[in-house]
């Protein structure tokens, strides 16, 4: 157990993701509350067309599912990093690599994706009962749904995160000093 008087080991690991974390190259892609939003809307729809293509290729046993998986995965991932790098990993750093100041931003993400995830629940199992009262066979939905609320469930701090993040401050023009 770690003393509190004493810092944290940052290893060579934490260092190595912090400076990815932070890479500037992708900033235009994410320096707007509109272009994070884009990016994070984005997300959305290619996690939903991959939920579906998975779901497909499982349930439907259709081959096409398994080759639009396949096609989703490389934007998918591009978006992930787009971000990440909007949020410079919050949510992919080691607590002991983050500051006070992100470390309080990473729990109000967790605490707001723990409230949109008890909603989105709570409207899962009712949805899912109305439609067993309604006559629907529900044993075949029980997976889909579990499935798709389990991936949410997974995906909702960083799609959270980067509708929270906030716009870097502009780099301000120095003057030039006088020789």
């Amino acid at each position: 157990m770690m003393r509190t008087d004493e810092q944290p080991t940052i290893t060579g690991y934490d260092r190595r993701m912090y400076a990815i974390m932070n890479r500037r190259e992708a900033a235009p892609l994410h320096a707007t509350e509109a272009r994070r939003r884009t990016v994070v809307v984005a997300h959305i729809v290619l996690t939903a067309a991959g939920i579906a293509c998975e779901l497909y290729s499982v349930l439907g046993d259709e081959r096409w599912a398994t080759f639009g998986l396949l096609g989703l995965l490389l934007p998918w991932c591009v978006a992930t990093g787009v971000i990440n790098g909007a949020t410079r990993g919050l949510l992919e750093l080691r607590v002991r690599a983050l500051d006070e100041r992100q470390r309080a931003e990473k729990n109000r993400v967790a605490a707001r994706a723990q409230y949109v995830m008890m909603w989105l629940l709570l409207a899962a199992t009712v949805c899912t009962g109305l439609a067993g009262f309604a006559g629907v066979e529900i044993e075949g939905l029980i997976f889909p749904v579990l499935f798709s609320v389990f991936v949410v469930h997974w995906l909702m701090p960083l799609w959270l995160a980067g509708l929270m993040a906030a716009d870097e401050p502009p780099e301000e023009d120095l003057p030039d000093e006088e020789v």
